[in-house]
């Protein structure tokens, strides 16, 4: 499989990464990145799109998304009737996709997060792809992590904020925890390792459990106990669902933003 990836920064590097320790050959990627400076052993790395080539069997869209009007000329002549495309350029829609790359043979845009150089990422998906292409992007996205298509590409705005997102609010609640016991009086970095370590186990633990999250907080809290008066806090007037309503919602609606700036791009174009 001969697949050629435009751009290569954080989330396409971990796609890239996820792709290798699965086991895909090397020699089967083409990194278009003027910017990188250099790539992994036996990727061939390319400051700018060859010429002259056949078209690939994959093209991976890993630039930034304002960067589709100017980027299109150098990806067009890599894209056959055959060619699958694999879009990480959040907020640009399926139609602004097909309307610049109106000859490839399908089109999927895909969310994943930078789990997926673990293979642990959840992966949003949306497309045109059918039959053979849809089988391709599975097999592509089992080495990143969880695929999950979605019927509406509305959807695809609240999936990226949730999944895509996700991980820097995670984050953000762990170093929360850290510097809360912190200023509660254990030393930053002992309260860093255990809040770390505690998130880590408590998500494998999820992700095995038969019982969803909400079940398990309440396995952990007995009545009256310590657990239950931390969970009183973040649940009274369900003051955490509140906040995480609005986390996802501005990130959702600027996810729309981006979608709309980015087909008035094209349409200057």
């Amino acid at each position: 499989m001969r697949i050629f990836q435009f751009g290569c920064g954080n989330m396409g590097g971990a796609m890239l990464t996820g792709w290798l320790a699965g086991g895909i050959d090397p020699a089967d990627f083409t990194v278009i990145d003027p910017y990188l400076a250099s790539a992994p052993v036996g990727v061939r790395l390319l400051g700018a799109a060859p010429v002259g080539e056949a078209p690939a069997d994959v093209v991976v869209l890993g630039f930034k998304p304002q960067q589709l009007a100017q980027a299109a000329p150098a990806v067009v002549p890599h894209i056959g009737a055959d060619t699958l495309v694999l879009s990480i350029l959040a907020g640009v829609d399926l139609a602004t996709l097909r309307a610049t790359l109106a000859g490839a043979g399908a089109i999927v845009r895909v969310m994943p997060n930078l789990a997926a150089a673990i293979g642990k990422s959840p992966i949003a998906l949306f497309g045109d792809a059918t039959g053979a292409g849809r089988a391709t992007t599975d097999a592509l996205m089992a080495p990143l992590g969880q695929g999950e298509w979605l019927a509406d590409e509305a959807a695809m705005d609240l999936v990226t904020a949730l999944a895509g997102s996700g991980p820097a609010f995670v984050y953000r609640f762990i170093d929360a925890l850290a510097a809360s016991a912190a200023a509660l009086g254990l030393p930053r970095d002992q309260a860093d390792r255990l809040a770390l370590a505690m998130v880590e186990g408590a998500a494998q633990l999820a992700a095995v459990s038969p019982h969803d999250p909400g079940e398990l907080a309440n396995r952990v809290a007995s009545p009256g106990g310590v657990t239950r008066a931390g969970l009183n806090v973040l649940d009274a007037d369900d003051r955490l669902v509140h906040l995480m309503i609005d986390t996802l919602r501005a990130a959702r609606d600027r996810n729309a933003e981006m979608t709309a700036e980015a087909i008035r791009q094209m349409g200057a174009k």
